[in-house]
């Protein structure tokens, strides 16, 4: 049984101007996303900015969300690092709050082998034996690629890992892990231009960016396809592709922040190193937003 099927949202922390994250605010995104249809919430992830948070400000955020959330759909904690012993600590504080699941990004920076890799999750896994665990493959940010073959290994030997967020662009590798796998693990899309073609890889859903503006649409995409209208998940998928070629023209969350305060949400600026958008690539977001039919404050 997959975590959950559908479009889970990458959440943004909503800030103040100072850099204090901002809760009422964060509060007011959870349940407009699950008015809107989202079938999950990723919270404290890559868009949630965790990377510069400290660990009682990423542990507080990912008790609120569950907490807030209060069991209507499922809550998934990003809890991974490139230090072992840090994901431990993480991933039991987020599972003792009754997280539903966790992602976990590969290590960063050290750039593990594909042995490390192994034991790197299989340590973690152990630790919270009673919650499941979405891989997260991202080598564009982490410098480190989860081979097809080490993630069939870990899904066939350890078992609470049970999915895996692709955010590789390689769908070629997508496919043989897919084929090497024979059903051992729930793929999830983690690259918002890839929904579709992952979906018909066996894909069960997406942890999307997008979901963050557009709910509604992105839970229908999904929704659709695993009903079997094809044609009508692909309508949505290809009108979407401007909007989230502009939501990903500067690194995220940079712009996805930038649409929600367009959208007059004000969730705040992003932490340093992060910083404004360029006006230019503001002005092409604002115009996705309104060709896409999101309406602007």
């Amino acid at each position: 049984m997959a975590i959950f099927k559908g479009a889970g949202v990458a959440i943004v922390t909503p800030m103040y101007e100072d850099g204090k994250v901002n809760y009422d605010k964060l509060e007011e995104l959870l349940e407009q996303q699950i008015a809107g249809g989202t079938d999950a919430v990723i919270i404290c992830g890559t868009t949630g900015e965790s990377s510069t948070m400290t660990h009682g400000e990423h542990l507080k955020t990912i008790k609120f969300a569950i907490d807030k959330v209060a069991g209507r759909i499922p809550v998934i904690a990003g809890t991974g690092s490139n230090c072992t012993e840090t994901a431990i600590m993480l991933s039991k504080e987020a599972a003792s709050y009754g997280a539903d699941g966790l992602l976990l990004v590969t290590p960063y920076y050290n750039k593990a082998t594909q042995k490390g890799l192994i034991r790197h999750y299989t340590a973690i896994a152990n630790e919270v034996p009673d919650t499941p665990i979405i891989l997260y493959n991202v080598p564009s940010r982490t410098g480190c690629n989860l081979a097809p073959a080490t993630v069939v290994s870990l899904a066939k030997n350890v078992k609470n890992i049970v999915g895996i967020k692709a955010a590789s662009g390689d769908l070629s590798q997508i496919a043989k892990m897919m084929s090497m796998a024979d059903g051992c693990i729930d793929l999830y899309s983690g690259n918002d231009d890839q929904v579709l073609p992952i979906l018909s890889l066996g894909g069960v859903g997406v942890i999307s960016v997008l979901s963050n503006v557009a709910p509604r649409q992105t839970h229908d995409m999904v929704a659709k396809f695993l009903e079997g209208d094809v044609k009508g998940a692909a309508k949505i998928q290809l009108d979407a592709i401007p909007l989230i070629n502009a939501l990903f023209c500067e690194v995220n969350p940079i712009p996805v922040k930038t649409a929600l305060n367009l959208m007059g949400m004000q969730v705040g600026p992003t932490r340093m190193p992060l910083c404004e958008m360029e006006p230019e690539n503001e002005a092409r977001l604002a115009k996705a937003m309104k060709d896409f039919g999101i309406k602007l404050a």
